[in-house]
């Protein structure tokens, strides 16, 4: 009789330098990229596009250096919430934690049925429930495997975007240049009617406003660093490739398709899941002469799907985990199997997307639709937790008398990096609604929700359990995390 396992007493350090590289790649690589640049090109002009997703790959540039300041130094699956309870205060790392947990776990809802769309592109009459079913039954069984069947699947699903955006920026340049047959492009679309750059500014925020969500997921790295075999070595070397990959990857790729394809063209404004075939991506391909471009864009478009849903329900389920250690979070979600995953936090998140999934068939999806609008504004409060986490660790660093060299990684251009992007994420969260009068109060107030229930938790935590700003001069950097 085969004795049964006991239960892992921690997390167990899973990835390697591989897996951590294509983690943090494959998080800024989805279909922001493969499906809303096109809309990003219409409204703006391939000027507008190009100058809003650089000044956000900026943004995200300094926030992923100033998260491997705090992850290399405290590696922690409870990342912002850890981060934000040790340095500003606990209740403010409360109110972070459950914020980012209800993002990925009612964003894995959106993969869901994102994912549904996507496969009527080859059984349009199949039914959508159970391709549901299917789909989050392979996210659950990829993550209760371990954190390496979250890893290596993450990797490969990441080689699979890698690869086709290589192919489509070879291809591109080949095009522009002539060397495909037919003429040289060069810059004749960003001298059309209106300029590079039309729609005014605020078809300019606009885009910013998308190419913000486009990045969403970067920061998972800070989670994963918890469960990498060497963060001191592996988080680095990660997030110091974070810049020329977004350079890469979204400058130059929206620079090939605002040089190929007029921001005219009406095909741009109807990219979006609903429509693979209209993908900025697949238009060039056929541009090129490549006929089977919408099918193999579809099965790129579709790991991306699974790619971000796998992703969510791994970091949601680890800082679930985190925050019930610290008893911010029942402590039954603390509970590990002998592989070291935290089956009980995997189960609640699984099942909380779930359910959220299932509110897509009810009451014609406005119940969904709104839990799907009062996430979207969560990213960009995650993003805001760590350029104050990151400003008040180093602040605090050095108000202890710490020497700044003892650092494993220090984010250079400190304080502008953490300044600039809280700055541009105030930015993003102001600029997310409509009031030009045309929007209604309830879409709004789907849209704003977020922030007053953020400060709602954050203050309630702090009334009912007595927490302060932890000072300066306190900020603990000598005990190990639970």
């Amino acid at each position: 009789m085969r004795r049964k396992k006991a239960p892992a007493t921690s997390l167990k350090p899973s990835f390697k330098a591989r897996h951590m590289t294509m983690i943090a790649l494959g998080g800024s690589i989805g279909t922001g990229l493969f499906l809303a640049s096109g809309g990003a090109i219409a409204s703006a002009g391939p000027g507008g596009a190009l100058l809003a997703y650089a000044a956000v790959g900026l943004m995200v540039y300094f926030l992923m250096t100033s998260l491997g300041e705090l992850a290399t130094f405290l590696p922690d699956s409870g990342s912002f919430s850890t981060y934000a309870t040790r340095y500003v205060s606990p209740a403010f790392g409360f109110a972070v934690g459950w914020n980012f947990w209800y993002n990925w776990a009612v964003t894995i809802a959106a993969e869901l049925a994102a994912a549904t769309v996507i496969i009527k592109f080859w059984f349009p009459d199949s039914p959508s429930f159970l391709w549901s079913l299917l789909f989050l039954g392979i996210m659950f069984g990829l993550n209760i495997l371990s954190a390496k069947g979250y890893g290596e699947s993450e990797y490969w699903f990441a080689i699979i975007k890698v690869a086709t955006v290589i192919i489509f920026l070879i291809i591109g340049v080949m095009m522009i240049f002539g060397i495909l047959g037919g003429e040289a492009v060069g810059f004749t679309n960003f001298n059309l009617e209106g300029g590079a750059m039309h729609g005014g500014f605020f078809a300019l925020v606009g885009v910013f406003m998308a190419a913000g969500f486009s990045f969403q997921g970067t920061e998972l790295i800070g989670v994963a660093a918890g469960e990498s075999e060497n963060p001191r070595q592996n988080v680095p070397r990660a997030i110091r490739q974070v810049f020329w990959r977004i350079l890469i990857f979204y400058i130059f790729a929206i620079l090939v398709i605002g040089l190929l394809i007029p921001y005219t063209d009406p095909s741009l404004l109807q990219s979006g899941v609903n429509d693979i075939s209209v993908s900025p991506f697949t238009l060039v391909f056929e541009k090129a002469g490549l006929a089977f471009a919408a099918s193999v864009m579809n099965a790129v478009i579709l790991s991306s799907v699974l790619s971000a849903g796998n992703s969510g329900m791994y970091a949601s389920t680890r800082v679930l985990y985190a925050m019930a250690k610290k008893g911010m979070a029942p402590r039954i979600l603390s509970r590990l199997n002998s592989r070291g995953v935290p089956v009980a936090a995997l189960i609640v998140t699984a099942s909380v997307g779930m359910l959220a999934f299932l509110a897509s068939f009810f009451g014609d999806g406005v119940v969904y639709i709104w839990l799907l609008n009062a996430s979207g504004m969560c990213g960009f409060i995650n993003w805001l937790a760590i350029a104050i986490s990151h400003y008040r660790f180093r602040k605090a660093y050095v108000a202890q008398g710490r020497d700044l060299n003892d650092l494993p990684f220090r984010a250079r251009w400190f304080p502008f990096g953490p300044l600039f992007a809280f700055v541009l994420c105030l930015v993003a969260i102001v600029g997310q609604g409509d009031f030009s009068g045309d929007t209604s109060w309830s879409t709004l107030f789907a849209t704003y929700i977020s922030v007053p229930l953020f400060f709602a938790i954050w203050f309630g935590y702090r009334l009912v359990k007595k927490s302060r700003m932890v000072k300066l001069e306190d900020c603990d950097f000598q005990s190990p995390v639970n």
